[in-house]
């Protein structure tokens, strides 16, 4: 049919990971097997006693109806005392938390609900590709900022021109950082907050790995600093904390004008979450937290051994202090898309090129985590037969 698409679906390309599950399909169906470390879904399971809330709400016969748009207040009160208790932030559960169908659902619709045509939206490059797509579908302008370590990101936003500032609607930062690792300290939270009250701009923090870390190091939430729910919203999830990507549990927490703005588009775009995994969430959420230094340990075993591996083949990688992903220069001359493409049809592992992330992303690959030691030490191994090819 001629003209079927509407011309706002010129800014959604095709999403990198629907592309490459179809090739890795064609491949395991010519018999090959795939090791994945592309993509960061948690391969550990939620703790016990959310799977156990889940079955028993399930059974419940009055638990199978719509709910509430603002989802179930057991779960928004929970986020509030989780808060409360890992940040000593105080929230409002009934006006500065709403529920959302995973953090990328609601980072998506708060463009569609805020920015209109012209407006522009400073993102972080290489970054979560949903800040751009979700500007540009919505009509607005992404203003790349290039995103290697937290000060890096703030020098950058630092050098733009005034006028750039100036007309600035929403930035968008991410910390622990989505593709690179970077993190950063309190201080620094603080100085984006104060440059977004000095430009009138709303800053939104995707905090989806602020309890992925490692050693002693603590991720801040922006919502601590002072002040900051005068200009913020953060966007947080169950998906990475808790290993629950598949239920799609998200949060978003902060100002209320801009949460009351989220929730009325949401209540055209949705019908809320099914009340037995609502329920289960803030059965995560509340009592004993100790199970997660336990798995993020596991995570860093991880990580030590990758960056292991990449060191003896060359590639020499700062470890990173939290998130679930290393990030490391391609080897050879091949760009990030070409040497993703050779490693998956020479070797069968399959990675993310940097591109996905934006134009500061080549020359670089992403590596996830999120595969069990053996499975990453073939991994591994595959990788350097793969790359003494490339070189």
């Amino acid at each position: 049919m001629q003209g079927l698409e509407a011309g706002r679906m010129d800014a959604l390309h095709p999403n990198y990971f629907s592309l490459i599950d179809e090739k890795i399909t064609a491949l395991e169906k010519g018999g090959k097997r795939v090791i994945r470390l592309d993509i960061g879904s948690p391969d550990m399971p939620p703790p016990e006693k959310v799977i156990t809330h889940l079955k028993h709400k399930a059974g419940d016969p009055d638990s199978h109806g719509y709910q509430s748009h603002r989802g179930a207040f057991a779960l928004r009160q929970a986020w509030a005392l989780h808060y409360q208790q890992q940040y000593g932030v105080s929230l409002d559960p009934e006006g500065q938390v709403l529920l959302l169908i995973g953090s990328k659902e609601g980072i998506f619709h708060l463009s569609l609900s805020l920015v209109q045509d012209g407006d522009l939206v400073l993102v972080p490059d290489p970054g979560y590709q949903t800040y751009t797509v979700g500007a540009r579908f919505s009509g607005g302008t992404p203003q790349p900022v290039p995103c290697f370590s937290g000060e890096g990101f703030l020098q950058a936003l630092d050098s733009l021109p005034e006028d750039v500032l100036e007309r600035a609607k929403l930035l968008w930062v991410n910390f622990p950082h989505n593709p690179t690792g970077a993190t950063v300290e309190r201080a620094l939270m603080k100085k984006l907050v104060a440059l977004a009250k000095d430009y009138d701009i709303l800053l939104c923090h995707d905090a989806a790995y602020t309890r992925v870390t490692y050693g002693e190091y603590r991720a801040p939430s922006i919502l601590e600093v002072s002040g900051a729910k005068d200009v913020c919203v953060e966007f947080n999830s169950l998906s990475k904390t808790y290993n629950m990507a598949g239920w799609r549990m998200g949060v978003v927490l902060g100002n209320r004008a801009v949460i009351e703005a989220l929730y009325r588009l949401k209540t055209h775009a949705d019908s809320g979450q099914f009340y037995p995994m609502m329920q289960a969430g803030a059965a995560g959420l509340e009592g004993c937290q100790t199970w997660i230094k336990e798995r993020n340990e596991r995570y860093q075993k991880r990580r030590d051994l990758v960056i292991e591996k990449l060191g003896s083949m060359g590639i020499a990688v700062d470890p990173p202090r939290g998130g679930i992903y290393i990030w490391f220069p391609v080897l050879g001359d091949l760009s990030s898309q070409e040497c993703v493409q050779s490693l998956l049809e020479e070797v069968q592992v399959a990675l993310t090129p940097g591109t996905v992330f934006g134009a500061n992303g080549e020359g670089f690959l992403r590596l996830s985590l999120t595969s069990p030691i053996g499975q990453l030490r073939e991994g591994m191994e595959r990788l350097s037969r793969g790359f003494s090819k490339l070189i």
